[in-house]
């Protein structure tokens, strides 16, 4: 009898508004008939986007897909500010009047917004406080504190704008929350503002361009499946000695001279299939096994 490979591999999913990212991953499931699925950064209910999706042995790589750069655009709604940071929540403060900006004075704020910035993730948020997340507090009824952080604003770009809309397009490092970026573009321009809408153009190398509707997910099933390693550009590639091969799936280190990494995690492969994720150690000279996924 042939024997049956496990479905893995990852999706490209064009998340619509009005579902969760955990939705999306049920019916993941339900397509491709597995319980092994996973994504990579939450979107929240409201926004829409890329949201990537992991099935099989590829789960164990969700964490690489994590720390990868994004693309954003944002519409920002001047006039108002809401407790959640989007225009879910519920009111905190409005103005009904105020002068027009030109353009030169929102590009100097703007660019204020641009490289290395000190931001405040929302309290309506999934991030973690002592381990619980500070939205389940919020709903518990707990005062939530939630610290500064630096992020890396690599692009900031003014689209289109209105008296009281902007719309901009944001490449950004993790953790950045565009949320508080709509928020604290509006106080630095004397008026307050919140997230109208979102939608996530990319994740280091999934594109909303490629991306797959649901709908187009159930008629392709399996077929959607993207290789793992295709996924993974922002590793150097490491092609292991195939005789090694077995020694580095059974978790074994591999003495390797004169090899400068240039990244922490290493793609690796034998014989051109990808294997896994490695790590060199330079002192030791030596290839070390971090994820191993094998044939």
């Amino acid at each position: 009898m042939t024997e049956v490979k496990p479905v893995s591999g990852f999706l490209n999913i064009l998340k619509p508004p009005g579902m969760s990212s955990h939705d999306v991953v049920g019916y993941v499931r339900r397509v491709l008939h597995t319980k092994k699925v996973g994504h990579a950064g939450t979107l929240d209910p409201a926004a829409a986007g890329v949201l990537p999706v992991a099935v099989g042995t590829a789960t164990r790589l969700i964490e690489y897909l994590e720390i990868t750069d994004k693309t954003y655009r944002a519409e920002i709604k001047l006039g108002i500010a809401t407790d959640s940071g989007d225009d879910t929540g519920k009111i905190l403060t409005s103005q009904l009047d105020w002068s027009d900006f030109d353009m030169s004075t929102l590009e100097q704020v703007l660019q204020k917004f641009t490289g290395k910035i000190r931001q405040t993730p929302p309290a309506h948020s999934a991030i973690k406080i002592n381990g619980q997340k500070a939205c389940d507090l919020l709903r518990a009824g707990k005062d939530v504190e939630v610290p500064s952080r630096e992020v890396t604003i690599y692009r900031l770009e003014l689209l289109a704008h209105s008296h009281d809309m902007l719309l901009i397009d944001c490449d950004c490092s993790k953790g950045t929350y565009i949320r508080s970026l709509c928020q604290d573009i509006g106080e630095a321009l004397g008026v307050p503002a919140t997230m109208a809408f979102l939608l996530r153009r990319r994740v280091g190398d999934f594109t909303a361009e490629a991306a797959l509707t649901l709908e187009e997910l159930a008629e392709a099933g399996e077929q959607a499946l993207l290789p793992a390693d295709k996924y993974l550009s922002s590793m150097q590639r490491f092609d292991l000695n195939p005789k090694r091969e077995k020694a580095f799936c059974n978790g074994l280190s591999s003495t390797v001279k004169n090899f400068t990494a240039q990244t922490e995690s290493l793609r690796v492969y034998a014989d051109g299939h990808f294997i896994g994720v490695g790590r060199y150690d330079k002192e030791r000279e030596e290839l070390l096994p971090v994820k191993v996924l094998g044939r």
